[in-house]
């Protein structure tokens, strides 16, 4: 490193976040980039600590001190290469992973850890700007054809590593544009979509075909598709969503949180100029308190909602790490996300025991009770009044329960685990010949960097499947599991 002690001199200095009132008038990003002067000092607090306990807390397993030093000594050229050489989409990641890697930082044993996201970002922002980042076509074919189903990041990067690798891929999409839940489920303030589209642009580039409009096992039968191909990568995610069974959950304004979203970024796409599920001059009331809840939180405030309550059945996390979740583990902490700051009432340990109609069959309220969750995760009611809030619009963010059990899956008769997604081997091959499964499909509801880090991984089994090679780097493997 070029500066052994920076890290004793020099303190963490995360992006600024653009000011509430001015953000909350657009849709773009929230953070602010660091000058290079500034990121270069962020860069060498990096303190060479022999065991870089960073890649353990990546799944990709990024070089992260490897270009932490590099941009320190204002190398951005080498710094994008070894940034790429273990992701495929660092400005995906750099807006929208946790960073489970800077809680995994040693810094973070007793102080604040490196800024490793916003440095991820601004060296893969540095190279567009460049103009580094270039279409990588393949020397040569192999005349094999892959067909990827689901063009979400794990989709994606496996269809750019198979095509880089020589083969013929066409990444099939059933809504109408590319991207997956990057398209429709995160909204313009967390991740411009400019950043997706330019990098399909590279990927078109490098001979992969995009197919959106294309729902595999329907529009394309799975028959027509096993014939036109040599190899199939399953990429549709766990997109299945986990209900809300109580009474009055059929009243109009109760929506999931992916109906919301998506019409939310379909008015960013221009494809409508008000959404038909819309928070403005509405009480609205989002229950599930992760990051689709606090996606909602952000997509609320910026429909001008007259209110907003954010639900959490769980219990406030601690501020700090507690002995149950020691260092290099990712702490279930309090967080605040951007969103939050904007605004709304937030709450803890709250279960939804009903929605109230107005007698027409539009919601106008909800009822809530207080209470805890013991160790087997059951949730029980204190005693006390039932309290109840009002609402025009509530917004289910619960999560997923795994992939939708649709025409794909049952006609191409693979085998599900017991948890519900698609089973595979070691080389991510499920129990059909040739027939691989990569991301949240066959690992249940995840984080983007595991999806990235699946979809490189099955493209390595694919092409070893297609032939014989060890070519393509396998980062993990599908038992793999983050810190915890």
């Amino acid at each position: 490193m070029g500066d052994a002690r920076a890290f004793l001199r020099t303190p963490r200095e995360p992006p600024r976040r653009r000011p509430v009132d001015l953000r909350l008038r657009d849709w773009r990003e929230v953070y602010e980039p660091l000058s290079d002067g500034r990121l270069r000092h962020q860069a060498a607090r990096c303190m060479d600590c022999g065991v870089p306990f960073c890649h353990q807390g990546c799944p990709l397993g990024n070089l992260i001190p490897e270009w932490n030093d590099l941009v320190s000594r204002d190398a951005w050229f080498a710094a994008v290469e070894r940034l790429h050489a273990t992701n495929n989409f660092p400005e995906f990641t750099g807006v929208l992973c946790p960073a489970p890697c800077e809680d995994a930082c040693v810094l973070a044993i007793n102080s604040d850890p490196v800024t490793i996201k916003q440095i991820e970002l601004q060296i893969i922002e540095h190279a567009w700007s460049s103009e580094w980042v270039r279409p990588l076509p393949p020397h040569r074919r192999t005349g094999r054809k892959v067909a990827v189903a689901g063009s979400g990041p794990a989709g994606l990067a496996a269809a750019q590593q198979l095509t880089r690798a020589g083969h013929d891929v066409v990444v099939y999409e059933r809504a109408d544009r590319i991207g997956g839940l990057l398209r429709y489920g995160i909204p313009e303030f967390k991740m411009e979509k400019r950043r997706l589209d330019r990098r399909l642009g590279q990927m078109v580039a490098e001979g992969t075909v995009l197919r959106p409009g294309v729902e595999v096992g329907v529009d394309l039968t799975v028959d027509e598709l096993r014939s036109g191909c040599d190899a199939v990568v399953l990429a549709g995610g766990a997109t299945a969503p986990r209900e809300l069974p109580v009474l009055g959950r059929d009243l109009a304004g109760v929506h999931l949180a992916m109906e919301y979203l998506t019409w939310a970024n379909r008015v960013q796409e221009g494809d409508v100029e008000v959404s038909p599920v819309t928070a403005e001059g509405r009480d609205v009331v989002i229950i599930g308190g992760g990051d689709t809840g606090t996606d909602c939180l952000g997509t609320v405030h910026r429909q001008r909602a007259r209110s907003v309550a954010h639900l959490d059945i769980r219990p406030r996390p601690p501020a700090r790490r507690t002995e149950d979740m020691p260092w290099p583990t990712y702490p279930a902490i309090y967080r605040t996300s951007p969103a939050h700051e904007e605004g709304g009432a937030r709450r803890f340990a709250v279960d939804t025991i009903e929605f109230l109609g107005d007698g027409r069959g539009r919601l106008r309220a909800i009822r809530i009770v207080e209470g805890f969750r013991d160790e087997h995760k059951r949730f029980h009611r204190r005693t006390g009044a039932v309290e109840e809030i009002p609402a025009q619009l509530a917004l289910l963010a619960l999560g997923f329960v795994g992939p939708e059990r649709g025409r794909l899956l049952t006609d191409l008769g693979v085998n599900l685990d017991e948890r519900g997604n698609v089973a595979r081997d070691e080389n991510f091959m499920t129990n059909v010949e040739g027939v691989f499964v990569a991301g949240d499909m066959g690992r249940g509801q995840s984080l983007i960097v595991w999806a990235i880090a699946e979809g490189r991984a099955a493209a390595a089994g694919v092409d070893t499947y297609l032939t014989g090679r060890d070519l393509l780097p396998r980062s993990i493997r599908p038992t793999d599991r983050p810190i915890a």
